[in-house]
């Protein structure tokens, strides 16, 4: 008698493993495709052990590659398509400021993205956002198309509409191993599946599946403290819902840079957070590591101190967050150099919220076999030498 668990169907046009934001979004393409499309979920939903949970992140125009640049006028059109499509609010624009020293390389690149000749310095940015105090000498930078997206409310928006289309998500299924060949067969702890396509986006997991499959990526999962701030007077600081998202670019006290969201989450707290952390195994991200093993806190205290004298230099909430890195924080988007009917979208580096309608885009075309609608050449396997090994 077969189990209550086991699956009525098995084989599937495509299977997407990992419903993460990028995940989500590459099975809401192929709906869209009209491709049989199963997305597996290990945990069941809604979880925070992933990449992809809380209530908010920022989307900007403002990038210093340009390849990413190029991607965010369709990542804006395609956010607005699904608010469209849901009926559901999922971005709030507050502008962002990008801090730095004057001439810092990055910085200006983002200010020739946004094609402003302005720069401010601390008397202007004063005077627009006054919770906002610059050193001597350093300068900022405006996107006034930047915001805030809601992302818990995003991954279940991308998710109602994927099935909506006639796509299958199953949650609280681990995979347990995958077999290559013209079809894929993939095996959880609930059954069988078969699909011609696999595309994997698993996250901090990723690393693991692709060993399986005989391909070593340079990827690193790192813990993350998400902390918010509160206002030392309720209201005083002029960092509200109002204020905008802000960025460093430069910084020798904050080489991985700090960023900020406006208080949107927890009213009268802001959310300043490093964009680094500690590796770890994202099996044991819930471990709590002791105060000596959170360096970053010092690092975002000192920044507070300096630069938002209005909030209280210790933070109120700290939640946590897995970032999967690259070596050099570009994403891995292609094809297994030896099973061509599998796709990995993997190493989002902390910044590839914003970006998932276009990764999603990149992924079914790729798994399709179509020609990809970007250039894909910084997003390759083939940079990262060595990493293919004996399957």
């Amino acid at each position: 008698m077969a189990a209550p668990s086991q699956p009525q169907k098995s084989t599937y046009d495509v299977i997407v493993i990992g419903a993460g934001i990028q995940g989500s979004f590459t099975a809401y393409h192929l709906a869209q495709r009209h491709k049989d499309t199963l997305l597996l979920e290990q945990f069941l939903l809604p979880h925070s052990r992933g990449s992809s949970h809380g209530q908010s992140r920022i989307i900007r125009s403002a990038y210093p590659q340009e390849y990413y640049c190029r991607m965010m006028p369709d990542c804006f059109r395609l956010w607005q398509q699904l608010e469209a499509e849901t009926g559901t609010t999922l971005y709030r624009q507050t502008g962002l400021v990008v801090l730095g020293p004057p001439g810092e390389p990055e910085l200006e690149a983002c200010r020739r993205s946004l094609g402003v000749d302005e720069v401010l310095d601390a008397a202007a940015l004063s005077r627009l956002f006054p919770g906002f105090r610059l050193q001597a000498g350093q300068v900022a930078v405006l996107d006034s198309t930047a915001g805030v997206l809601f992302a818990d409310r995003a991954l279940r928006a991308v998710q109602e509409v994927f099935r909506r289309h006639g796509g299958t998500l199953r949650d609280g299924e681990k995979v347990l191993s995958i077999q290559p060949g013209a079809t894929v067969t993939v095996t959880t702890t609930a059954g069988v599946y078969k699909a011609p396509r696999l595309i994997i986006t698993a996250g901090a997991w990723t690393g693991a599946f692709v060993e399986q499959l005989g391909l070593h990526l340079p990827l690193q999962p790192l813990r993350i403290d998400v902390c918010y701030w509160r206002e030392k007077q309720p209201g005083s600081a002029g960092l509200g819902s109002v204020s905008p998202c802000f960025l460093t670019l430069g910084l020798s006290q904050a080489p991985h840079g700090i960023y900020g969201l406006p208080s949107i989450e927890y009213p009268g707290l802001m959310k300043v957070c490093h964009h680094h952390g500690s590796p770890t195994d994202p099996e044991k991200r819930d471990q709590v590591p002791s105060s000596a093993s959170c360096p970053d806190i010092a690092v975002l205290s000192s920044f507070i101190s300096s630069y938002l004298p209005g909030l209280e230099t210790q933070p109120a909430v700290m939640e946590t967050c897995l970032y999967t890195n690259t070596p050099d924080e570009d994403f891995i988007l292609d094809r297994h150099p030896k099973f061509s009917n599998i796709v990995i979208g993997a190493g989002f580096s902390g910044h590839g919220f914003k970006l998932a309608p276009v990764v999603g885009k990149l992924l079914c075309e790729l798994s399709l076999g179509e020609e990809p609608s970007y250039n894909m050449a910084h997003f390759a396997i083939t940079r990262f030498p060595g990493v293919l090994g004996a399957a």
